[in-house]
Formats: C-alpha cells, sequence, structure tokens
C-alpha cells in the first residue's frame, strides 16, 4: 500500500533497503526557544510584533565624544591662541599653523567673547562685531587674492578671528585706567598694533612682496574699527 510519497512494505522484505528522502528545507522547532522565553515575548512574537524586541548593535562611530563630533580640537585652540598672543618668532611656536590648519569654533569663541566685553551699555554692538569680523574678512581675502597671494577664506576667518585676542587682553586694562587719557590712548594702540601685527605676520607672506603696506593697512583699519565698536570712540 501507498500513502502520498511513501511506501510501506512489510518486515519480511525490508532486507538491504536503502534510499533517501527528497523534501524542501524544513525547520524543526522543538520549543525549546519558546520554553526559555517569557510569557509578553511568545505573545509579541506570535502576533507578528517580534521585530519590537529586536536590539540593534551599538556602532562606535555613533558614541564619539560631543567635541569630536563637532570637530572641535581644544588643544589645537588653545595652541593657536599662544601663537597670537605671543607672535614673537624667538619663542618657537609654529606659528603659520594659524593659517594652514584653520578652524571655525576657535576663532567663532573669540568673537563672542570681544562682543560679550562688549554688551556694557551698547548691545546693539554684539551684532555688528560678528558682521565685520564676517564681511571685514572677506574683504582682506579679496584683497589679498587680488594682489597675488595664496590664501583661503577660511584662512582669513581663523586669523582674524583669533588676532582680536589682544584686544581683549587689553579690555581690563581701559576699565581701570578709562580715566587716564593719555595711558589709555597708548594701550589702544598698543592693542591694536598687536592685533594686527598678528594677523599681518600670518596672512602677508613674501609672495605679496612690495605690496605688502597694500594688505596691512586694510588689516590696521579693521582692527581700529573692532577696538572703535568696544569703546564707543
Amino acid at each position: 500500500p501507498t500513502n502520498g510519497d511513501f511506501t510501506f512494505v512489510s518486515s519480511t522484505e525490508a532486507e538491504d533497503l536503502s534510499g533517501t528522502i527528497d523534501a524542501p528545507d524544513v525547520k524543526l522547532s522543538m520549543g525549546s526557544d519558546n520554553a526559555k522565553d517569557p510569557y509578553a515575548t511568545t505573545f509579541l512574537r506570535k502576533r507578528g510584533y517580534g521585530w519590537l524586541l529586536e536590539v540593534e548593535e551599538d556602532d562606535p562611530e555613533d558614541n564619539k565624544p560631543l567635541l569630536e563630533e563637532l570637530d572641535i580640537d581644544l588643544k589645537d585652540i588653545y595652541y593657536k591662541i599662544r601663537c597670537v598672543l605671543m607672535p614673537m618668532p624667538s619663542l618657537g611656536f609654529n606659528r603659520q599653523v594659524v593659517r594652514d590648519n584653520p578652524d571655525f569654533w576657535g576663532p567663532l569663541a573669540v568673537v563672542l567673547l570681544f562682543s560679550m566685553i562688549s554688551i556694557y551699555g551698547q548691545f546693539r554692538v554684539v551684532s555688528w562685531i560678528i558682521t565685520i569680523w564676517i564681511f571685514g574678512s572677506l574683504t582682506i581675502f579679496l584683497l589679498a587674492r587680488v594682489l597675488g597671494g595664496e590664501v583661503s577664506y577660511g584662512q582669513v576667518l581663523g586669523v582674524i578671528g583669533y588676532s582680536l585676542l589682544p584686544l581683549i587682553v587689553i579690555a581690563p586694562l581701559l576699565l581701570v585706567i578709562g580715566g587716564f587719557d593719555v595711558v589709555s590712548t597708548l594701550i589702544k594702540l598698543s592693542g591694536v598694533f598687536w592685533a594686527a601685527y598678528s594677523a599681518a605676520s600670518l596672512l602677508v607672506g613674501d609672495e605679496f612682496k612690495t605690496k605688502k603696506p597694500l594688505l596691512i593697512y586694510p588689516i590696521f583699519l579693521l582692527y581700529i574699527y573692532f577696538l572703535s565698536l568696544y569703546t564707543g570712540i
């Protein structure tokens, strides 16, 4: 007798029987997994909501620190600040890193700090400081390119921003000796020269040759304007 794909034989005729059974891939479930699962897990899987129980593996790239995600290198920013505040070549700083490796967050922090100390009594100048930083840097960049300089707008933006640090340094001095006009004027001039020298020494390269004053002068005027936004004069 036969039953579907199987043929039944008697035991007396079963000598030397061999063969195979062809069948599609069948997965046997012994019930061990379901026995280990809690009732709620089994219920969700039977109802087709097992995907709610899936756990994604953590990607190491998604667990980066916030500063790394924002591409903020505090050591690099600190080194650039020292290069700007101490522009003397004899100190051994590689000052060209301020120009050759520009960043955005460091100069922005310096500009915002300069804006914060300018808030007292004249809050309206804060937006002007940021605007002048952006468009003043753009003017210096265009002038440098016209004169044959090989600089990018990002480099100019970073150098101009970092070079505001000398004006931030002299700000507390102006608050203390603001009543002495002569001393106050000397400090203002020294701060502007300090800032302009830091910026010009980084942006004005040998490629300008005899055209250096054409770029140094507008940089100097730019920092005079920054100082006027702070002092109101």
